[in-house]
């Protein structure tokens, strides 16, 4: 959270005007919406921070809505949480390219990638679980499409992030 605040603190009273959100929250709801993402949701909202997650302000869906877009689009800093299904979500990858281009336009713009349960090597050299999502994507997908995704997990891969096991604590 250090590094939300060192945004927050960052971004100029013209940013701030634009943006809804001090924080984006993109997961893999059928991975970690129960467990981690919804700890991590109300530590963020408990210390403060206005937290945008879909599952709150948003319906299910194949395609994502405006509204999404808009959340993105007026969010300070964006939480990636990466886990071992999250590359099998075209809505999660569609997601990821929205928030680094939200990140292009904007230097000030904040990507925290979260490993939960994943080795960070497997997202950016696209194995493991990852390999296999892509491997359907490219029966299903435009190859181009399945391309940028590749480009897009590697590229935010390499931002400096957490790492963190599903263990229990004992």
């Amino acid at each position: 959270m250090a590094l939300v605040r060192a945004a927050e603190r960052t971004s100029s009273s013209n940013t701030s005007r634009y943006c809804r959100y001090h924080v984006f929250l993109s997961f893999r709801g059928e991975d970690t919406r129960k467990t981690f993402t919804d700890h991590l949701y109300t530590a963020l909202v408990n210390a403060g921070f206005h937290t945008f997650r879909d599952d709150d302000e948003l319906e299910r869906g194949e395609h994502i809505k405006p509204e999404l877009q808009k959340a993105i689009k007026h969010s300070r800093t964006s939480v990636i949480v990466f886990s071992k299904d999250y590359a099998s979500s075209t809505w999660c990858l569609d997601e990821l390219m929205m928030i680094l281009e939200r990140k292009r336009r904007s230097a000030d713009h904040v990507i925290l990638p979260v490993f939960y349960d994943v080795d960070p090597s497997h997202v950016r050299k696209q194995t493991g679980n990852i390999a296999k999502a892509f491997a359907r994507h490219q029966k299903t997908q435009p190859l181009k499409k399945v391309e940028v995704w590749r480009e897009a997990l590697a590229e935010v891969a390499d931002l400096a992030a957490m790492v963190l096991q599903n263990q229990a604590l004992g």
